[in-house]
């Protein structure tokens, strides 16, 4: 792409900092055409009543994309935010701008590589190729000791020997200059009343009130690391169920790409370097991994991961009960735990992975629901959504997925003795026990 004009896609890469697709244009093209395309598809409802895309997701989208606009602005580039299909907006932009080469990040999934395969042939028409470049895993496909063939069957597998073989490459830098020369249309960010979708309400009981892009990550590793050194005791808070410092919190800001994994991992080593190094600062990085590992398996099993059989093709009776499955959804099971974290789940878009764990074993193996229908519902209102970590943790969890015990379950009494053995989670959310429970 030496001395072209080059327009960059961004899709779950939006930051700056380590983001190999920005650097290679903004280091070797005359002009960079930063561009971010949201499909129409993500709003419409599906067969459950409730839209891919949901308000708390998209607010914290807007959100980084906004900051990432920013920090183009500050480059003397910009990002133009556009809706519709891919294929047809970067087919036009390509004529307008006399682009001459595209780059994005790698997608393993099939709706994005749908886009890609669409937007290829358009470009193919114009002679106009497109280079991927793999992003947001610790460990580079290419510097896994195995064709993604034959990836390990379960997490610690996999961890034993990446560890042991794998190295971490070192992350990009930050351009200096992102050259910029086009003459484009308003640049201006969609709002969510451009899709006739209310601002959701700021929850004060919320334990992610943090807004979505680079900075604000930045920021927030700078706190939890160095400032606070929340990592020091991340292994033996992870699991607790209320406040923002329990765990790392990075979720969300990962899943939209505006924080990189490697720039994490190097923060924790310098940590460990510096301050302290023990099972917690080891614990995060074993988290990333995980991250790693849903994403290579996504990239292996395919359109497997989305099917109620998994990708063990293991043949349960899951029940397609519309009235249950509401229940569950509003936190109306009369299960004070699940409840309880169903409804922040509903008013603010998060909950933590040990509210997760017992509310996806719940609907699956208590109500024995079609769990697709639960992993639809995180996908709709999840800050943090992850196409690969979300649906294979819910195979994992229903018992189709990448987990060796077939038994595994959280028995939700004595979940609520270890975790909220004093009630206050469930009070926090639905009130003394012996008050009504209000909707």
């Amino acid at each position: 792409m030496k001395g072209k004009r080059v327009l960059c896609w961004f899709t779950d890469n939006l930051r700056l900092h380590d983001n190999e697709l920005l650097w290679q244009a903004a280091t070797k093209a005359n002009a960079v055409l930063p561009v971010y395309i949201i499909p129409e598809r993500w709003f419409k409802s599906n067969a459950l009543g409730f839209p891919k895309t949901g308000a708390f997701r998209l607010k914290f989208l807007l959100e980084s994309l906004t900051d990432l606009q920013d920090q183009l602005k500050a480059k003397q580039a910009n990002l133009l935010v556009l809706r519709g299909e891919p294929s047809e907006i970067i087919n036009r932009l390509v004529k307008e701008h006399n682009i001459q080469h595209v780059v994005a990040s790698t997608a393993v999934t099939a709706e994005e590589w749908q886009d890609f395969n669409h937007t290829e042939k358009e470009l193919k028409k114009l002679q106009v190729p497109i280079d991927y470049y793999w992003q947001n895993t610790l460990y580079h496909l290419n510097d896994i000791p195995w064709p993604i063939h034959r990836l390990p069957e379960n997490f610690t597998a996999f961890r034993k020997e990446a560890e042991q073989e794998a190295t971490v490459r070192q992350s990009f830098p930050v351009p200096d200059v992102i050259p910029f020369d086009f003459k484009v249309e308003t640049c201006a960010i969609p709002s969510l009343e451009d899709w006739n979708i209310l601002q959701p309400k700021n929850d004060v009981r919320t334990a992610y009130p943090f807004r979505g892009g680079e900075q604000a990550a930045l920021q927030h590793v700078q706190q939890y690391i160095w400032e606070d050194e929340r990592i020091a005791t991340y292994k033996e808070t992870r699991n607790e169920l209320i406040g923002t410092a329990y765990s790392s919190k990075l979720s969300a800001w990962l899943a939209v790409g505006s924080i990189s994994p490697r720039y994490v991992y190097e923060e924790v080593k310098k940590f460990e370097e510096k301050r302290i190094k023990n099972d917690s600062t080891y614990w995060l990085i074993f988290e990333l991994l995980w991250r790693d590992y849903f994403r290579f398996a996504a990239k292996k099993y395919g359109h497997a991961i989305f099917l109620k059989n998994g990708i063990r093709n293991k043949k349960y009776t899951w029940q397609n009960d519309v009235e249950k499955f509401e229940k569950w959804r509003l936190g109306k099971t009369g299960e004070r735990f699940i409840d309880a974290n169903m409804r922040e789940l509903l008013h603010t878009g998060f909950m933590s992975n040990r509210g997760r764990q017992n509310v996806a074993c719940y609907l699956a193996k208590d109500l024995k629901i079609n769990w697709t229908w639960g992993a639809a519902w995180f996908e709709s209102q999840l800050i943090d959504y992850d196409v690969c970590s979300n649906w294979l943790n819910w195979a994992y969890i229903a018992g189709v997925g990448n987990d060796p015990r077939e038994d595994r379950y959280f028995n939700t009494e004595s979940q609520v003795r270890k975790y909220d053995p004093k009630g206050l989670y469930m009070e926090r959310w639905l009130g003394p026990v012996n008050e009504t429970i209000q909707p």
